[in-house]
């Protein structure tokens, strides 16, 4: 059972903090996991005493994570949830300092998002569905994520009443439960038209009103899950013959991509993703300087001379 200190943590990034729910179950597993190590190690005896462990063991516990060979950025994930768990620790009163306060992160390779070209996003809108309810639902899935750069969490937790059809903007709801409001293209938006009138003429509403409710459905009636709509981009990527395997959130990351090379500015890319900080959306600045000496080496003379 958890801890009541591991379950107070949980309660105060849930409502004080108000952390999305992915996060907070991630942090909440990885302090129970530190916790099991320590009883597995015979250096507690109860969940609780935790609270008490020095700094030295918690430098012990990341050593084990190393020779586990786990990833570098899920080794900094754990020590982003020891230091908030402590934090936490410490603001009750509990203990006097926080020692998980002076762990260092390790360092990671630079990630770089991957993307698609303007071409192969265009081949995987084109690419062809049927005409059935579902057959639009997909293609209004696939405009939406291209037209508004969303995330997958964000695009099945969209309901009807989100969009706005006459000021052409959708309401989204983020990471912490943070809203943002986006602009959306005629594209996305007659697709999503062209499901909803589909799906009414072939559904009985709840109440009557084919304008309420989740905005993308399930064969069930019920709100799509992140599973499906994974499975759906898949289906449409392998279709449309581009080559290449993509996740949801290389959509993401084209969106913003294409923007910048467009012209626009971090500052509002930031707020069209819904990044709490800038140095977040700057990772695309380097994608763009890639690209960017990709063709100056293979256009300019002087860079094929030895």
């Amino acid at each position: 059972m958890m801890g009541n200190i591991i379950r107070d943590f949980q309660n105060y990034l849930d409502v004080e903090k108000n952390v999305s729910g992915n996060t907070t179950a991630a942090y909440v597993a990885d302090v129970q996991e530190f916790a099991s190590y320590l009883k597995d190690h015979q250096r507690i005896d109860r969940q609780e005493d935790i609270i008490g462990i020095e700094p030295e063991i918690i430098r012990q516990y990341l050593s084990h994570l190393y020779f586990q060979k786990i990833k570098k950025v899920t080794v900094n994930r754990k020590v982003s949830s020891l230091r908030a768990f402590y934090k936490y620790v410490l603001r009750t009163g509990k203990i006097g300092c926080n020692p998980a306060e002076a762990l260092q992160t390790l360092k990671t390779e630079k990630y770089m998002p991957n993307f698609l070209s303007v071409d192969e996003v265009l081949e995987i809108l084109k690419a062809q569905t049927d005409h059935s309810v579902s057959g639009s639902r997909n293609r209004a899935i696939m405009e939406m994520f291209y037209s508004c750069g969303i995330r997958l969490s964000e695009l099945v937790g969209l309901d009807l009443s989100d969009i706005d059809f006459n000021q052409k903007l959708v309401k989204v709801r983020g990471k912490g439960r943070k809203e943002r409001i986006v602009p959306v293209g005629g594209p996305a938006l007659d697709a999503v038209r062209d499901y909803l009138e589909k799906r009414k003429k072939t559904r009985k509403e709840p109440g009557g009103d084919a304008f309420k409710g989740p905005l993308f459905l399930n064969s069930r009636g019920g709100r799509i899950t992140t599973r499906s709509v994974a499975r759906i981009v898949d289906a449409l990527t392998a279709q449309s013959g581009i080559g290449r395997k993509i996740s949801p959130h290389a959509l993401r990351h084209s969106f913003a991509t294409h923007l910048l090379n467009a012209g626009a500015d971090l500052r509002s890319i930031q707020e069209l993703l819904g990044h709490e900080s800038l140095s977040t959306t700057q990772k695309y600045t380097a994608v763009d300087i890639n690209r960017m000496m990709e063709v100056y080496d293979k256009a300019h003379p002087r860079t094929r001379e030895k």
